[in-house]
């Protein structure tokens, strides 16, 4: 993690005040009260290094031992345990908070929804994701396969306006398919919890990241799982944030910390009109 100090021409271009965005990395375990703790802490740090929207990873409550153990743990949309904590930790540090992703019913008795729910300063929920596209991977002894745990969500593409502009939100293998992250339209910022693993990670995490960044002339805020995990499983990490060049702007390679930079309005409306790309779209 690095953090710099802000310049006067960031709070120019910014309208006086920086919007600094923050991307969480956790190496999450099979206790929920654990994860949950070290997802505070590290909120608490981004807060206090100046971010105003901060987003979790995929699975940030809970990576268990088997597919399954997700369920048991799931809530019902508006109540609950991981909820309850999400909006409380949005009020108490006054930021907007992208909630990794948690289970919620799906009216399956062995399927949940891979969620993403978002909060505003208030601590209200403004947004809400269910993961469309399920991983699906077997190489040799490496093998995934999230449909058995996982219902699919609705296919209409989410996102919210807030006080830095409209907000595409995506989870982790959506990744790989370009024509959802073209669907949100004008976007400022594309949010994507994940927890890519290290074999498809190393491969293709930020080289994806920053094509889509680069399509869609918008910063990508990427929050990773990064680790080795007490279930035995490696995931990549490699947490970050993108500007509309392409170029990368923070990042957390393994481990425990954040990514955090700020969002450019100047810079990304300099790149819309100097490459007009999104205007000259055919199709």
């Amino acid at each position: 993690m690095q953090t710099k100090p802000v310049s006067t021409n960031e709070v120019n271009q910014n309208g006086g005040n920086p919007y600094k965005v923050a991307a969480i990395q956790m190496v999450s375990s099979t206790r929920l009260e654990d994860n949950l703790a070290r997802a505070g802490k590290l909120i608490a740090e981004a807060a206090a290094a100046g971010a105003r929207l901060i987003a979790l990873p995929e699975y940030f409550c809970l990576m268990g031992s088997h597919d399954h153990d997700k369920v048991g743990i799931r809530e019902p949309h508006g109540g609950g345990v991981i909820q309850d904590f999400l909006r409380d930790q949005a009020k108490r540090h006054g930021i907007w908070l992208v909630g990794g992703t948690l289970p919620l019913e799906s009216g399956e008795q062995d399927r949940i929804y891979n969620t993403s729910l978002v909060f505003d300063p208030e601590g209200r929920e403004v947004a809400r994701y269910d993961k469309i596209h399920l991983f699906g991977f077997s190489r040799g002894d490496e093998s995934y396969d999230e449909s058995v745990s996982i219902r699919p969500g609705d296919i209409a593409p989410r996102t919210f306006d807030s006080d830095m502009g409209k907000v595409g939100l995506a989870i982790c293998y959506d990744l790989r398919f370009p024509e959802l992250f073209r669907a949100f339209g004008d976007v400022s910022l594309i949010v994507l919890p994940a927890a890519f693993t290290y074999t498809t990670g190393s491969a293709h995490w930020e080289l994806l990241l920053r094509a889509r960044a680069v399509e869609n002339q918008c910063y990508v805020l990427a929050s990773a799982q990064g680790g080795r995990h007490e279930n035995g499983r490696r995931t990549w990490g490699h947490s970050m944030l993108i500007d509309p060049w392409g170029n990368v702007v923070d990042r957390v390679e393994e481990g425990e910390g954040f990514a955090i930079g700020t969002i450019d309005k100047a810079r990304l409306s300099a790149t819309r009109e100097s490459l007009p790309a999104l205007k000259h779209r055919r199709l």
